[in-house]
């Protein structure tokens, strides 16, 4: 691989026409090509970050039950005079059913204190704990995000690979394009070829009297048509080549570029059939572990999480709270548990109008994405069905096409044979010809079509 990639980047600073004839040439095999985006295009690697933005996403709503250290202090002093200081140090551990166990320390002081902050001199501890009954123990924001979070990192393994597989089929294509244009232009050149070399036996069978004047226009005419018909080809090409080359990175997203020296793999249908041939078979066997489908299961989860949260916000909120009083907090076998503080806290809304519509939103929310995870699944298994069979189609003609294109490459050989024997034409020959080069760019458009829908499949299932 870094060798290839070395050579890549060698030939992307030479300045070799397109088209310029070279000795050698390094032939990129769609595997090895595949490999390359794979490791190296930046919507790739792009597409990576999703993961670590499952697992950061993650680690923040974890963080809502950290252990938490709090201090407060509060002072005023007025003409000399010490109103009041309050001072307050906490300790606080969140548990996941809304339980939440504490420590404090107070040590207040001053001439005005409220009657209520009045503490021992050497401080007050306590030690005890809160709950919230209805968001805690059933379900609570920070409970309903950390679920929500635990989905969303397995959701975005689906979402990497959708997103790479959306990539790589883009990729795909253009080296199949590139592919077909190389063939075109191997086809064109080759023909020129024998154009120009029956211009020239027409013209000395002219000057020896052989053959009349109107042959040596026919053959002047089929030699611009093909001259025309290459040019076309290594346009074609050269936009291929350039449209490959936004494929092709390098380390330390060093952009390549495909050179003339840079060749496809001429059997690509027999590599493609290699690589992808087992997914072909099974692609519509398991529809249920398809990642869109995943996808899809996976918002329909993080919705019910949030429908629930939504419902149990119409519960009325309770909270509780426990502390145990010390000036002595070494000595806990003595607490005396007369010694304390504690909470009850009461709400409800009287119309839930927010609470009722909050929840109504949610269950729509959720009722969308099971009709969307409904559809889906219909869908991509006719997409699955559809793509097999435009694939076997595409294949069967393929091998067809195949053999027509060698019946009329024999009737191209057998006119051109008759017409050198003199008991054909030049019009014959050419007339062949163009029929031989048709049916060729036919079989290379077939076999491009099946290649493209073999990429598709791969697309769909995500499994390149």
């Amino acid at each position: 691989m870094k060798k290839l990639i070395l050579v890549l980047l060698l030939l992307s600073g030479l300045t070799h026409g397109v088209f310029a004839q070279e000795p050698d040439t390094l032939k990129l095999d769609f595997k090895e090509y595949l490999s390359i985006v794979k490791k190296y295009h930046p919507l790739v690697k792009q597409a990576s970050l999703i993961v670590e933005e499952g697992n950061f996403k993650l680690m923040k709503a974890r963080g809502a039950f950290d252990p938490k250290l709090e201090a407060d202090l509060t002072e005023k002093d007025y003409k000399s005079t010490e109103y009041y200081n309050l001072l307050g140090a906490a300790f606080k551990i969140p548990t996941y059913y809304g339980l939440e166990l504490n420590a404090k320390y107070e040590q207040n002081s001053g001439k005005y204190l409220n009657q209520q902050n009045l503490v021992p001199e050497e401080g007050l501890f306590s030690a005890g704990v809160s709950l919230d009954v209805t968001n805690g123990i059933f379900l609570s924001e920070r409970m309903a995000a950390l679920k929500q979070a635990k989905i969303y990192r397995e959701q975005s393994a689906m979402k990497k690979d959708l997103m790479s597989a959306e990539i790589l089929y883009d990729a795909s294509k253009a080296y199949f394009e590139w592919f077909a244009a190389h063939q075109e232009l191997l086809l064109y050149q080759e023909f020129l070829r024998n154009a120009e070399f029956r211009l020239k036996s027409v013209k000395i069978s002219f000057k020896l009297g052989d053959k009349p004047a109107v042959d040596t226009l026919e053959a002047n005419i089929a030699y611009n048509n093909r001259e025309i018909g290459l040019q076309q080809a290594e346009l074609d090409y050269l936009k291929a080549s350039l449209k490959l080359s936004n494929y092709l990175w390098a380390e330390n997203d060093i952009p390549l570029e495909i050179t003339s020296l840079v060749k496809p793999n001429e059997n690509l249908f027999e590599e493609v059939n290699e690589m992808w041939l087992e997914n072909e078979i099974t692609a519509s066997e398991n529809i249920l572990q398809n990642p869109k489908i995943r996808y899809l299961e996976y918002n329909v989860a993080i919705n019910d999480v949030e429908k629930r949260l939504r419902a149990n916000k119409l519960l009325p909120n309770i909270n509780l709270s426990y502390n145990f009083l010390t000036e002595q907090p070494q000595d806990w076998q003595r607490l005396n548990t007369e010694d304390y503080k504690f909470g009850f806290k009461f709400s409800l809304p009287l119309f839930m109008r927010k609470e009722r519509g909050d929840l109504q939103l949610a269950k729509l929310e959720l009722e969308s994405s099971n009709y969307e995870l409904i559809s889906a699944r219909q869908e991509i298994q006719n997409k699955l069905r559809s793509l097999q069979m435009e694939i076997n189609s595409f294949r069967n003609q393929g091998f067809k096409i195949k053999g027509l294109v060698a019946d009329y490459g024999k009737l191209v050989t057998a006119e051109q044979r008759k017409f050198e024997l003199g008991d054909s034409s030049l019009f014959l020959v050419n007339s062949r010809e163009n029929s031989f080069v048709s049916a060729k760019l036919k079989e290379i458009s077939v076999i491009v079509k099946y290649l493209k829908s073999q990429a598709e499949l791969q697309k769909v299932t995500a499994n390149f």
